[in-house]
């Protein structure tokens, strides 16, 4: 039987113009008391800080790192990171950077970006920030199957825009130890059998997963933001994730596939 000091950290990260704030219908699942798990508003997406647009992932990075200190999360006991869309950019680079405090990795219809990427490299050097865009325009880079009106109109009010800095960075990755944190694939808003085809493939978005020593994939059906359109499935994902046993060994390891729901 698991105990509570059996549990790892777990740290919540959600993607673009998000705050810690879209994760509290998961941790009501996941964690109630929040006394394992902890959601991060990455630096640039604060609306309260003066300097936000200016904020770059190298930041963003030193604010996760900052963060498993002050939880004593150490090469002995390593967090377990939950990273959401475009957290996906800081996680990785953490995980090039800091592989040891990692116990496993959870993309959340994400997955770990490439050597070289820039998120949006034709950005006009004149914009300082990217808002949150028209959720017809939304719709047509991601799904919002699953959301209703009503959280639509939160995502709306409560969304901040993505810095500039952030989405024009290149990714740096010098250390291949990151491919060999263990790893959950959550998809979502594709298929994983669509997933793995690209990743094989090389497509950009999915190449680096053909690289992962050790992966678990999960399909559970639904839009782009499955912590507010299937929270409570989301969560049993995320715990099951954090309690799996970390294998031994450095050999490739693929622990299947499986739909929730």
């Amino acid at each position: 039987m698991n105990t509570q000091n059996d549990t790892p950290t777990i740290i919540l990260i959600a993607g673009h113009w998000l705050g810690a704030w879209a994760w509290d219908d998961v941790i009501d699942h996941l964690d109630p008391d929040r006394s394992r798990t902890v959601a991060i508003a990455l630096p640039g997406l604060d609306g309260a800080d003066p300097d936000r647009s200016s904020r770059t992932l190298d930041d963003q990075v030193a604010a996760i790192t900052e963060v498993l200190a002050r939880r004593d999360v150490s090469a002995d006991h390593p967090a377990v990171i939950v990273a959401h869309s475009g957290a996906n950019a800081p996680v990785t680079l953490l995980l090039d950077r800091h592989p040891e405090l990692v116990r496993r990795v959870v993309w959340v219809d994400s997955g770990p970006v490439a050597p070289g990427t820039v998120f949006a490299p034709d950005l006009p050097d004149d914009v300082d920030e990217l808002p949150l865009p028209a959720f017809d325009v939304l719709a047509q880079q991601a799904s919002l199957d699953g959301l209703s009106a009503e959280v639509l109109d939160r995502f709306r009010a409560r969304a901040v825009p993505e810095p500039a800095p952030v989405l024009r960075q290149a990714v740096e990755l010098t250390n291949d130890a990151r491919a060999a944190v263990p790893t959950t694939l959550v998809c979502c808003s594709i298929p994983s059998a669509q997933v793995l085809d690209l990743a094989r493939g090389g497509h950009p978005m999915f190449a680096e997963v053909a690289g992962l020593a050790t992966v678990e994939v999960v399909d559970l059906p639904t839009g782009h933001w499955p912590m507010w359109s299937r929270a409570g499935e989301l969560a049993e994902v995320i715990r099951s994730a954090a309690l799996t046993p970390r294998p031994n060994g450095r050999d490739r390891s693929d622990a299947g596939t499986r739909r929730v729901g």
